[in-house]
């Protein structure tokens, strides 16, 4: 039987790894099906009506990517009924985030659609496999993970308030926020995923599913329809990747930007010739992610041609011009692998959460829509079928002797976490829990001027930046998640202790 190796966001979605594996699923079947507990686990954080992306790697194959992101909807729809429905709302989450709610928020759901793909590619076990442990965990009622609690204690009333179901599975009988540990039942989910489980990925985009969202969404303003649903697919993409040392990277390619931003820090940071993060090494680490993401905010997040603005910033940073040139919401995560090489990763969103959920359904849709700060670009003047761009970057990479699946969530942070954790491992040689421990850094790009974001613990340079200096390391820093396996020592996985995360090993 194959062996397999989990990390992932939370104590119950290893078990279902761990309930996989037991019934002979390999790296992918394990990865989808932990990836679907955490979608419907993690209310607030994220949700099956969201996106996602999976790359994997097997060996005697290509990398590969299946995007499963947001899709602009309104086939079928005269633009003057586009654009309806939204709610602009401002949280106190995170020192202050405005967002859009609502129907008119809602974007085209993939993330089903790529599970499905990698599934049918890649997969070993029947499909309903994948949705067992989390059916019974959902009919049972399941505890609230700390980390959606926190976000909810921001949005529980503004943004999940707005549904009588939602509302209900997160508000006791007195009407208020159930606290971190509480069982959640969430009305209808169960049944309605056990009817994707029966009848397939086709009953969510063209079943009786489909037809209540697509309705919800219609009578609240939003645009997308049937046409949208059904016509929707995930798209098979040639992984993006680069090569450090002894190890090929592959991750998510455009017309996501996470990826090539990934890619463009690793290659620009390729020359590193420390043991550990001095301050030469910093200094470099950080004026690498300074020019990496005001070359995405100048210029990736408003092309109209993503795929050659992030093949311009690979370039560059391979031919070593990065820093000459450029130097001015919810995820989850799981990574996966296997003693036979397979490599596994799956990010998923659902943005900050419309609110909005179907009578009947239980499925809370996402607001991908309002995303603000991904959508720099009027969503309005996008065509329907359009992907949205994305922070997301789930990576497989491989040696000679080994392969390695990770990732992480944290909006803008997930390419900055994920590459100090690659930099700590491969280049610095730490073991992986002291490289996912090791304190991080991360450049904020996102107000009127550049600013520095630090945990304690690092030897810090001079600075031409506004250092903001955390008390102690936290989930503002992503929550990075890997498992390798290498054939000579075996399996090695670990999860952030910035998120709660869960860890599941066949031989453990």
């Amino acid at each position: 039987m194959t062996r397999v190796a989990v990390a992932t966001t939370s104590a119950i979605a290893a078990d279902a790894a761990r309930e996989v594996a037991d019934a002979g699923g390999n790296a992918v079947d394990c990865a989808l099906a932990t990836a679907i507990m955490s979608m419907n686990t993690e209310p607030g954080v994220c949700a099956l009506a969201g996106g996602a992306y999976v790359t994997v790697w097997a060996p005697g194959h290509d990398p590969v990517t299946f995007d499963g992101n947001h899709g602009v909807p309104g086939h079928g729809l005269p633009v003057d009924e586009r654009g309806k429905g939204k709610v602009p709302v401002r949280l106190d989450y995170g020192g202050g985030v405005s967002t859009i709610v609502g129907a008119g928020s809602v974007a085209v759901p993939g993330a089903l659609a790529a599970v499905d793909k990698a599934w049918q590619r890649f997969g070993k076990l029947p499909w309903n496999e994948l949705f067992r442990p989390t059916i019974e965990v959902v009919r049972s009622g399941f505890p609230l993970p700390a980390a959606c609690r926190y976000y909810l204690g921001y949005s529980g009333d503004l943004i999940f308030g707005r549904s009588s179901d939602g509302y209900a599975a997160l508000h006791d009988e007195h009407g208020q926020l159930h606290d971190g540990g509480s069982l959640i039942h969430v009305p209808h989910l169960a049944e309605s995923l056990a009817a994707i489980a029966e009848g397939g990925a086709a009953v969510f985009y063209e079943g009786e599913l489909a037809e209540a969202i697509s309705a919800h969404v219609r009578q609240g303003g939003g645009a997308m329809t049937r046409d949208d649903l059904a016509g929707y697919e995930a798209v098979e993409r040639p992984a993006l990747v680069a090569d450090i040392d002894d190890w090929h990277i592959a991750t998510n390619p455009a017309p996501a930007v996470g990826g090539a931003v990934l890619t463009a820090m690793l290659l620009a940071c390729g020359d590193l010739h420390a043991s550990d993060w001095d301050r030469q090494s910093l200094d470099k680490l950080i004026r690498v992610q300074r020019a990496c993401l005001d070359f995405r905010r100048d210029r990736l997040d408003v092309a109209n041609d993503v795929p050659g603005e992030a093949a311009e910033l690979v370039r560059a940073a391979k031919h070593g011009q990065l820093l000459s040139q450029w130097s001015s919401s919810s995820t989850v995560h799981t990574s996966a692998v296997d003693d036979s090489g397979v490599g596994c990763a799956v990010t998923a969103s659902s943005g900050y959460g419309s609110g909005e959920m179907p009578d009947g359904t239980g499925l809370w849709l996402n607001n991908g829509l309002g995303e603000i700060e991904l959508n720099r670009r009027d969503v309005d003047s996008r065509e329907p079928g359009d992907r949205l761009p994305s922070n997301m970057a789930p990576t497989v990479a491989r040696s000679d002797d080994a392969v390695m699946a990770i990732g992480s969530p944290g909006a803008d942070r997930i390419t900055t976490a994920i590459h100090q954790v690659l930099v700590n491992r491969l280049q610095f040689g730490m073991s992986l829990a002291d490289a996912i421990a090791h304190p991080r850094v991360h450049v904020d790009t996102t107000g009127d001027t550049d600013r520095l974001r630090a945990e304690p613990g690092l030897d810090m340079p001079e600075l031409d930046l506004p250092l903001q200096a955390f008390p102690d390391i936290n989930m503002y820093f992503g929550g990075v998640s890997v498992a390798t396996f290498d054939r000579h020592t075996g399996f090695e996985v670990a999860a952030d202790a910035r998120r709660e995360g869960g860890v599941f090993r066949s031989d453990a």
